[in-house]
């Protein structure tokens, strides 16, 4: 993964990979002042919100995979609770108003470095406008989901379970990775 290239305390472009002193992982180091630049795996935040057993997906609109389908989700800010980043995001791709329900998914891709925390929501509001980052939304019945079109497959996974627990009416709280394919369920 590609850090920065100047140092953030000192501006040096003498930046390297190593192990600092007393740490346990390779870190990148400023040779000049010797900061520490730690890299931390990105949070991805969204919800699953259900209307009439249909369940609301966005088809992407810019890079990677324009015009695939996946939950409204994104990148959590700094400043921002989880549950903040997640309402945000459903408003700014779906031009839905929510309200967090609970916690349903923790699942993390150690490959790209991402973790996904995706809540249950219940719609409050459709605004009827959504954003540059969509190009449409829409609600499916679980038989209509363009399964093939699931960009992430994460989002794909979680999605299949939160279905099938739906089906089965019981919810916990889904944990899994994709990193050794061993996906675990918590009632």
């Amino acid at each position: 993964m590609p850090g920065p290239r100047f140092c953030s305390q000192c501006a040096s472009a003498s930046l390297e990979r190593r192990q600092p002193a007393g740490d346990d992982h390779p870190r990148l180091v400023c040779a000049g002042c010797g900061h520490v630049h730690y890299e931390n795996p990105k949070l991805i935040t969204g919800c699953i919100i259900e209307q009439d057993g249909r369940y609301l997906l966005c088809q992407r609109a810019i890079a990677p995979r324009i015009g695939t389908w996946t939950l409204p989700a994104g990148f959590m800010e700094n400043g921002e609770t989880t549950e903040q980043a997640a309402l945000r995001e459903v408003r700014e791709e779906a031009g839905v108003i929510a309200e967090i329900l609970c916690p349903y998914s923790i699942f993390s891709v150690p490959a790209i470095s991402e973790v996904y925390l995706i809540f249950r929501a219940r719609l409050l509001r459709d605004t009827g406008h959504f954003g540059s980052e969509t190009l449409a939304r829409r609600f499916f019945a679980p038989e209509d989901i363009p399964w093939e079109q699931i960009y992430y497959p994460a989002i794909r996974q979680i999605l299949e379970r939160y279905i099938a627990e739906r089906e089965a009416g019981i919810y916990g709280i889904y944990m899994g990775s994709d990193d050794n394919g061993k996906i675990h369920f918590i009632r």
